[in-house]
């Protein structure tokens, strides 16, 4: 099969398996690069994590932030909620800047998260983005502000609910009912974009090798593993990535290197048109398409 006809056939996949996709795989080393709508924005929901630790661990190195401060957060100041970290706790933690940045990036604890933003506000990290050359990604808003979906207001067994109007709520134009879900007012991105932040990070570039080195750490140690890394780990390899989910976006973008040296940057964002929250052919699906794609690469 040539390569138009994979890339046909790989979006029928995910369109009968009721996904868009905006997708893209990129070899560090060549350039070279096989997509699936790679310039399509989407809401990038806790994919925003990354510009994030970018924003922060740079802060440290130029001195603005002591890694080890340590913030009191209270129950109450910062009430994101969450599934994982600090946004589960009950009782008032101290907690040093270092070791929020890991729950954030590598646990994606909203509440970690929302005490970075504290310090280091939207608009702030934006302005680093630029000043690093880092271009598509608009980062806008909290994880407070992300959470704040029609989801929170409908019991667990109508969660379905939510992710119908998450679905049927959108415009042409890539505008939508749900802020949380408008690329014109949300924090958004494209597969294109974070494989660029992925290639600024591991590649030379505007970046300082310090900063890129610790945010190529902390996603080295993300722990959610469940929709890519299945299909890209192995022993002769390693996955370091950020997943990004939100009603009915599911996210993920990492980097797999390979013990011959080869290494791809892998972005895939998703909205489904299945209205529920558990979706694990979706997750598997995901992995699949890309890593047809990076095959296709590696045999180039």
């Amino acid at each position: 099969m040539n390569t138009e006809a994979l890339l046909r056939d790989m979006r029928l996949r995910l369109e009968e398996g009721g996904l868009h996709a905006s997708l893209l795989v990129r070899d560090l080393h060549t350039g070279e690069e096989l997509g699936i709508d790679p310039d399509l924005r989407m809401p990038a929901a806790s994919l925003v994590k990354v510009p994030l630790a970018l924003a922060t661990a740079e802060r440290v190195r130029r001195g603005e932030l002591d890694g080890s401060t340590a913030l009191d957060v209270e129950p109450g100041r910062i009430t994101t909620p969450g599934p994982t970290g600090l946004s589960r706790f009950r009782h008032p933690v101290r907690i040093a800047i270092d070791d929020l940045l890991y729950l954030s990036t590598c646990l994606s604890d909203g509440t970690a998260a929302d005490a970075l933003f504290a310090l280091t506000p939207p608009a702030q990290v934006a302005g680093i983005l630029a000043e690093l050359g880092i271009q598509g990604i608009s980062v806008r808003h909290t994880v407070r502000d992300l959470s704040e979906t029609p989801a929170e207001r409908f019991a667990p067994e109508q969660a379905h609910l939510a992710h119908a109007l998450a679905i049927d709520a959108g415009t042409s134009g890539r505008g939508h009912r749900v802020p949380q879900l408008d690329v014109t007012r949300a924090n958004s991105g494209s597969a294109r974009a974070y494989v660029d932040l992925l290639q600024a990070l591991w590649t030379p570039s505007a970046i300082h090798p310090e900063t890129a080195a610790r945010v190529r750490t902390l996603m080295a140690h993300n722990v959610l593993r469940h929709r890519l890394a299945p299909d890209f780990v192995s022993d002769a390899s390693t996955w370091s990535s950020k997943t990004g989910t939100l009603l009915n976006l599911r996210h993920e973008a990492g980097v797999v290197e390979h013990a011959d040296g080869q290494s791809f940057a892998v972005a895939v964002l998703t909205e489904s048109r299945v209205p529920a929250s558990a979706q694990p052919g979706a997750e598997a699906l995901m992995a699949q398409v890309a890593r047809t794609l990076r095959d296709r690469l590696r045999q180039w």
